[in-house]
């Protein structure tokens, strides 16, 4: 949990300021639910910062500062050729033991979702013709003119089935997005990190040993290499469900004929199914264990990761997993081959994991760790390249995942 500026005071921390320069992003967490359908203009707009933003000294805006704006413009969509658009100005932020600051910036991405965003930060929503869906809709009405009861029939069936074409903004609390700095900002104190970014001894010697002979990539069930792994995690299984869980993942579901069908809707529609099947990735001669992803409004586009319990423990028993995280960008289409598109920027997915699980309040720790024989860049499965310092993120649990609140507590004004 991030303390006071007193408490670092008394820690022995240095107390000073920093000025954040423009381009600077700051990673929020909506807090009010955002529509084209049910909000209005000028409406006020509540976020957190779930990423501290740190300087050489310590962390200019702690884990659970409140930023404040409003709802500028509001266009809901009026027609099939028309896009829905929306745009919120922050404007205030908030953080402990120190005077409300004015912001000025603008939001640069709405993470995972289907929407673009233009260069002022005006959110722009899709044309029906860009749902899939819709082509199916556009169908039905052509075949009503000639034959309305088999249209009927049909559009009974796909609403029933797909869902209906949906093209307004609806993002619902709990949405990250990007605010880039368009001024300087300036800070008159600096706060300590919310979690220590050095593992306990004992948990750092056990991490050592595991990754001195663990395995580098995972591997397809023919044996083809599969994702760079990225991430070491400690702790059983029930506080690593409860860890994600807590920081806005889902536990994917397995492959079944329900699972399947809901995909086949979640991309016919262009939306998301936050639990989707991933596909099977294998370490130590078996699929994985655990896998959870993180997705808002498309199927496109998700955060997932898959996990798999090494055969090393710490020395008080504690169990050691290896995971490999990536960040699905889109589709990948290809002769033979229907997949989805990764960032190749795998170091941005580990730091996206590592923060989302830092806001918990559950994780006693995290650090950077680097393995022998590193590997920098490859391509994945479908060909696609990726790169990586080939450093894994140590992450921490707290056993028994005691639930302290959010790590930013301290932060609220």
């Amino acid at each position: 949990m991030a303390a006071t500026a007193s408490e670092a005071s008394r820690a022995g921390s240095p107390q000073s300021s920093a000025t954040l320069p423009p381009g600077t992003v700051l990673w929020l967490r909506l807090e009010t639910p955002l529509s084209t359908k049910s909000c209005h203009l000028r409406q006020p707009v509540t976020a957190r910062v779930v990423r501290e933003v740190r300087e050489s000294n310590g962390v200019a805006i702690p884990l659970g500062a409140i930023v404040r704006g409003s709802i500028e413009k509001l266009i809901p969509s009026s027609s099939p050729d028309d896009r829905a658009r929306l745009l919120v100005r922050f404007a205030e932020l908030e953080t402990a033991a120190q005077p409300s600051l004015s912001v000025v910036g603008h939001v640069q991405e709405i993470e995972n979702a289907r929407e673009s965003v233009q260069p002022d930060g005006t959110i722009r929503g899709l044309l029906a013709s860009e749902v899939p869906v819709s082509h199916l809709e556009e169908a039905v009405a052509k075949l009503g003119k000639s034959n309305p009861e088999v249209a009927a029939e049909i559009e009974k069936a796909q609403k029933r089935h797909l869902g209906q074409s949906d093209t307004s903004i609806d993002y619902p609390a709990g949405t990250d997005l990007a605010l880039a700095l368009d001024q300087p900002l300036s800070v008159d104190r600096l706060f300590p990190p919310a979690v220590p970014d050095q593992l306990g001894a004992t948990v750092a010697v056990s991490v050592e040993g595991l990754l001195a002979d663990a395995p580098i990539r995972s591997e397809g069930k023919d044996g083809k290499p599969g994702d760079p792994l990225n991430l070491v995690l400690v702790g059983s299984a029930d506080e690593i469900r409860r860890v994600f869980l807590a920081a806005g993942w889902s536990e994917a579901e397995s492959k079944s004929d329900k699972s399947i069908w809901r995909t086949v809707r979640a991309v016919a529609a262009n939306v998301g199914y936050g639990s989707a099947p991933v596909s099977q990735l294998y370490l130590y001669g078996r699929p994985e264990d655990l896998a959870f992803e993180k997705m808002l409004n498309t199927f496109t586009k998700r955060h997932h990761l898959r996990l798999w319990r090494s055969p090393k423990t710490t020395a008080d028993g504690r169990e050691i997993w290896l995971g490999g995280a990536t960040h699905d960008t889109g589709f990948d289409i290809h002769p033979g081959v229907v997949s989805h598109a990764i960032d190749p920027d795998l170091d941005a997915e580990r730091a996206k994991v590592g923060a989302d699980l830092m806001v918990t309040g559950r994780v006693a720790a995290e650090q950077l760790v680097a393995r022998p024989n590193p590997l920098s860049q490859g391509l994945t499965a479908t060909g696609a390249t990726w790169r990586t310092d080939g450093r894994l993120l140590g992450i921490d649990l707290k056993p028994g995942n005691v639930d302290s609140g959010a790590a930013g507590e301290a932060s609220k004004p």
